[in-house]
This record gives C-alpha cells, sequence and structure tokens, in this order.
C-alpha cells in the first residue's frame, strides 16, 4: 500500500537503452508529451532576431513520427505473425496426428508469447535496434528457435503432440514465420533508416543553462549525438546578452520559469541540464519544479568532477549523463499498454453490448435528454478531452465543468442515475475513450477541470497533483480498487487518491494492470462511497 501525506517526488528507474545506453557511448529513442500557452514560435521570435540554426531546425511536434507507435507496430506485427505463421504450416503439414483445438491453441501462444519474450529481452523491441537489420534477423532466428524448441520438448514431455507431426510442423513453423518476419524488419529498418536522416525520430530537447557548460555540451552532441536529438533551444535566467556568442544559433526560449509550460505544450522528450555541479542549489530548485513532467531528464556530467563508474551514466553519442527522471514507462511499456487497451477495449465492448444497450435504453426511457454525457476533463500531459458517460443527472441540471461535485442523495441525479452511478455502469462508454486512445483501461482517474476539495481546486490542495498526468488516465486505477473512489469532500481523500495514482505510476507493468482489473469488479460490489 501507500501512504498519502504530501506527494514528493520520487526517482523513477533507469528507462532502456534505447534512449540512452549505460557505461558507453551509443544512439537513442524517443517518446511523447503537451498544456499551457507558450507559442514556440514567440520564444524563437524572441531569441532569434538573427536567424539561426535553430529556426531551420526545429520541426512542429506533431510532425514526427512516434516511437511509442513505432514500436507497438513492431510488435502487433510479431503478434499476428507468428500464431498465423503456427497455423498455416500446421495447415499445410497434412496433420498426420490432428490436434484438438485447445492443444493448438495453447501451442500457438505459448510459442507467440515466448519468441516476444524472447525479443524483448534481447531489446529488438527499440527503435535503435529496429533500423540495425542484420541484428534484427538473427534476434528474430534466436527467439523464434528458441520458442519452437521450448514448446517441442513441452510436446515430448506430455506426448500432446506426435513426433510425427513436430519434425514437419516445428521446422515449416520456424521458417515461414521467420520469412515473414525478416522481410517486415527490412521494411522496418529501410524505413528508420529514411526518418533518422530527416530527423523525424529525433527525441525533441530543451537545454537548461547557457553559459560555457552548456555551450560544451552542446558541441559534443552536435558531433556524436547527430540525428538523436532536436535541440530547440535554450533557458537561462540570464539574458541573452550575458550568454557565450557561439550560443547565438540556437534560440533563447525563456527563463527557468517559461520551461514547465513550454515542455507540456511543445512536446518535449528530454531535458538536459547544462549547469555546472557548483550550482547545486539551482540544480535542486529546477528538478522539484519539473519532476512532474512526463519528460525524461538528464545533467550532463561534462567536466564533473565527481568520478563515478561507467555504468552510473548514460550517454547520447559520447556525452555522459547522469539520469535523474525518467517517462514512467519506456516506449516498449507505452506499446505494450496500448496494445493491451485496444484489444480489450473491444472485446469488452462485444461482451457487454447487451449491457450497453439495456442502460442507454434505461437513460433514455427514465429522463428528457440524451443518452451520452459529455465533460472535459484532464488527460496525460495535462492536455484536455472529452470523457464519455451515460448521463445519469437531469438535463438541464447537468454540470459539465463539474463545478459542484455530486453528493449522497444528490437532488441532480435521477433514480436511474443513481442506480448505475452506484455500480459505475455510466463509466462503460469511457471503452470508446480507450478506442479512441484518450484513456487507458487502467492509469489514474480522470478530474473534471474545476474539480475542488474543502474550496480548493485539486491541484492547489495536492502538492505535486499534476505528476499524476504523467501517464494516460484511466477507467479505473489503483486508487479506486483500494477503496478511493467516490466523493472526495475532505484533503485526506484526494491526498489519498493522488498518492494511490503515483504509487501506480512508479510501479507500473503489465501485471500490475491485470491485477487492478481483476479487483475492479469487487471494489465496486464491495465499496459503498460511490454515488
Amino acid at each position: 500500500m501507500c501512504s498519502a501525506q504530501s506527494v514528493s517526488s520520487p526517482l523513477a528507474s533507469p528507462s532502456e537503452p534505447a534512449a540512452e545506453t549505460r557505461g558507453k557511448p551509443a544512439s537513442h529513442s524517443a517518446f511523447q508529451p503537451a498544456f499551457h500557452v507558450v507559442d514556440l514560435s514567440r520564444a524563437l521570435e524572441r531569441g532569434l532576431a538573427s536567424g539561426g540554426q535553430a529556426a531551420r531546425r526545429v520541426m512542429p511536434p506533431d510532425a514526427r513520427i512516434s516511437q511509442p507507435l513505432l514500436v507497438g507496430a513492431l510488435l502487433l506485427f510479431d503478434a499476428l505473425n507468428i500464431p498465423a505463421g503456427g497455423f498455416s504450416a500446421y495447415l499445410a503439414q497434412g496433420a498426420p496426428q490432428a490436434l484438438d483445438a485447445g492443444a493448438l491453441a495453447a501451442s500457438l501462444a505459448v510459442a507467440t508469447l515466448f519468441a516476444i519474450a524472447a525479443l524483448r529481452a534481447r531489446w529488438a523491441y527499440t527503435v535503435r535496434a529496429m533500423g540495425d537489420f542484420p541484428r534484427q534477423t538473427l534476434d528474430l532466428a534466436v527467439a523464434l528457435g528458441g520458442a519452437l524448441a521450448l514448446l517441442t520438448t513441452g510436446a515430448a514431455l506430455t506426448g500432446f503432440a506426435a513426433p510425427s507431426l513436430l519434425r514437419g510442423w516445428i521446422p515449416a513453423w520456424f521458417c515461414g514465420a521467420w520469412a515473414a518476419g525478416a522481410f517486415a524488419r527490412a521494411g522496418f529498418a529501410v524505413a528508420v533508416k529514411s526518418w533518422t536522416r530527416r530527423g523525424l525520430l529525433a527525441r525533441r530537447t530543451v537545454i537548461v543553462g547557457g553559459g560555457h557548460h552548456a555551450l560544451e555540451t552542446i558541441s559534443r552532441l552536435e558531433r556524436s549525438g547527430r540525428g538523436a536529438l532536436e535541440i530547440l533551444g535554450l533557458f537561462d535566467d540570464r539574458g541573452r546578452e550575458r550568454l557565450p556568442d557561439r550560443i547565438a544559433d540556437y534560440a533563447f526560449l525563456g527563463s527557468f520559469g517559461d520551461l514547465e509550460a513550454f515542455c507540456r505544450q511543445q512536446k518535449v522528450d528530454l531535458l538536459i541540464v547544462a549547469i555546472p555541479a557548483a550550482a547545486e542549489t539551482r540544480i535542486l530548485q529546477i528538478l522539484k519544479k519539473l519532476w512532474t513532467l512526463p519528460v525524461d531528464i538528464r545533467i550532463s556530467a561534462l567536466g564533473s568532477r565527481l568520478k563515478l563508474r561507467d555504468r552510473a551514466y548514460q550517454y547520447i553519442g559520447d556525452v555522459p549523463f547522469l539520469p535523474v527522471f525518467d517517462k514512467p514507462i519506456s516506449d516498449w511499456g507505452s506499446a505494450l499498454k496500448a496494445l493491451f487497451d485496444r484489444v480489450a477495449a473491444a472485446l469488452l465492448i462485444v461482451a457487454l453490448s447487451p449491457v450497453l444497450a439495456a442502460v442507454a435504453l434505461g437513460v433514455k426511457l427514465s429522463s428528457r435528454g440524451p443518452i451520452l454525457f459529455r465533460q472535459t476533463r484532464y488527460g496525460f500531459n495535462n492536455e484536455k478531452f472529452a470523457v464519455f458517460k451515460f448521463r445519469s443527472m437531469y438535463e438541464e441540471q447537468s454540470d459539465a465543468h463539474a463545478s459542484r461535485l455530486v453528493t449522497r442523495g444528490d437532488p441532480r441525479v435521477t433514480p436511474f442515475g443513481a442506480f448505475i452511478r452506484r455500480w459505475s455502469l455510466d463509466e462503460l462508454p469511457q471503452l470508446f475513450n480507450v478506442l479512441r486512445g484518450d484513456l487507458s483501461l487502467v492509469g489514474p482517474r480522470p478530474h473534471a477541470l474545476k474539480a475542488a476539495t474543502a474550496g480548493l481546486l485539486y491541484d492547489e490542495a495536492v502538492e505535486g497533483y499534476f505528476a499524476r498526468h504523467r501517464v494516460k488516465p484511466g477507467i479505473t486505477g489503483w486508487a479506486q480498487v483500494n477503496g478511493w473512489r467516490g466523493e472526495t469532500d475532505t484533503l485526506e481523500k484526494i491526498e489519498q487518491r493522488v498518492a494511490h495514482d503515483l504509487y501506480y505510476i512508479e510501479n507500473w507493468s503489465i501485471w500490475l494492470d491485470l491485477k487492478i482489473l481483476a479487483m475492479t469488479p469487487f471494489s465496486v460490489f464491495s465499496t459503498k462511497n460511490a454515488f
């Protein structure tokens, strides 16, 4: 469990070495984020009256290729190709000993899961690896060979398949799945190399600090990390006139106070602190303010007198960095979570379609007004989106901004609305939000823009509140299955909810998501604080 006093800034664990590598120089990977009202074009105008390199280099955030999406595409291909190859090989073999449907399905699933796990263990699902075609084909051969060897061993020990079947089926499965996988990986490699040359996979980066330490860091990155980063510019509390002349090629984007809003709006992936270690107090002030952002934060170790082992550093090109904060979920995790969310949401919509239809009919017959209610809420990185719910209030009393939270016996709620709210049936349309990509099945519950407790907006009531927006919000979450769902009429309730949300973010795994989903029905039936 977790306790909930004030929310502190936890240090995240190191990200996968696709983004930065430990112990030796290498290239890397990227991510996503966006909010507030700092305009990049205006920021560039402030610092680039003379027109520098940064103005030519910067591209709109949404023009880039999403690295989690790219990783997810390869993961989805493998999840379909490996069982399809096995099934096709089984049919082509003529099946001298026919397997029952259950044994065949189990064989396909087990081999696929083990092959994907082996590829993941070899870091094959990173953008850097996807650009290396020889490595990809070797990794695929090793993973497929290992998974099918395991399946063959299991079949021999249990006797569920005849040796005559295995002798023809397994080699054909390996050849077919490997050939299709190699062909697809050739396409991925060509695309990755092309996009890298065009800067479409570069991580959007800002430099904090504008002195000689920052200049040295930028110069080294330009020489050895080319194509890995897109340096948008720098932030410093000193004016442009007090910065080194050679910094002039980069946009001066503002002071440290502008950082948070800029990073949210411009979907910054990486924030590099290039301030001398002697300015420890200033560095701590910056980190304390920025830990709520869904970005990687690194401190440049160039010229540092603190000598650590190589594995303590992460490298971009040949520049060493000390990792401070990481985005909570890696590209692989984001891809896996998104794939799981959409598949599971689609299956749930089909399975629950009779319930969805019955609730929709009940809403329509019980009161005048639309069946669905849309409410704007905060999502990932403070972005706003419209969440779908079955309408539970009288139409003329609906509160789109949640300026007044629903309470027990609230007269604004219809009798049928009270029933569906009690059993969380009003939340079911949010499965369509999951398909749209606004929500995840599991994550911190999205709150309305004006939600308040004890007369304070949530972000005023809890320090570090916006850190819960470092991941996508969810239909259910760790706070909800631990009893913190429903009304937040006291500071303790919102503190506990935020603390549980942060525990989930810092400890995320697909297994934790599955655990929360399994606990959710029991939570709905057992808790009494939802109305």
